[in-house]
């Protein structure tokens, strides 16, 4: 069992940003997306200030947002690297196996992906994903690299809306066809 720590927090820059990404999405009747909270068992609790002070992770959580956009069903997850290598071991088999079967049932499938040195964020394909975990599967890189990721796909502000994956979701949909 993971114990759950401050380790939890990375990525939370992002997750703040897409999750008002989200909220605007709602508000403009464009998405309808969910956070899936990481399911925990509690076992110290301060009885004071009523906080969980450990615990542990209770089982494995599948992906960070899971719902629909424009009536196309989507699961993502979010990542961050304060460099310009992204280490596989951050994306789990379980998850890469739900990706998959969500891609199966005719969803899609990603990983809005932030390079923090750079300040810029990117939509990661399940098929760009997969290729680099095949990959490290057959025993090659346990990584990808910042050159790695398809530049195409680029992810931009616009007004209020921090993370507009919407564009790179059309790109991935007109690629597929």
């Amino acid at each position: 069992m993971a114990t759950w720590n401050s380790r939890g927090l990375r990525g939370s820059g992002l997750e703040e940003m897409i999750n008002h990404t989200n909220e605007r999405y709602r508000e403009n009747g464009l998405a309808l997306i969910q956070k899936i909270p990481t399911p925990i068992k509690p076992i110290t609790i301060d009885p004071e200030k009523r906080h969980i002070t450990l615990a542990y992770f209770d089982q494995k959580s599948t992906v960070d947002y899971i719902g629909v956009i424009q009536s196309i069903p989507v699961c993502f997850d979010a990542k961050e690297s304060a460099v310009d290598t992204v280490p596989l071991h951050n994306i789990h088999p379980h998850q890469i196996a739900f990706m998959e079967e969500f891609e199966k049932q005719g969803g899609l499938a990603f990983i809005l992906l932030g390079f923090t040195k750079r300040n810029e964020y990117y939509y990661l394909p399940f098929a760009d994903i997969k290729r680099f975990w095949d990959r490290k599967e057959a025993g090659g890189r346990k990584s990808f690299t910042y050159d790695e990721v398809d530049k195409t796909y680029k992810i931009r502000s616009q007004r209020d809306i921090m993370i507009h994956y919407l564009e790179q979701i059309n790109l991935d949909i007109q690629s597929r066809e």
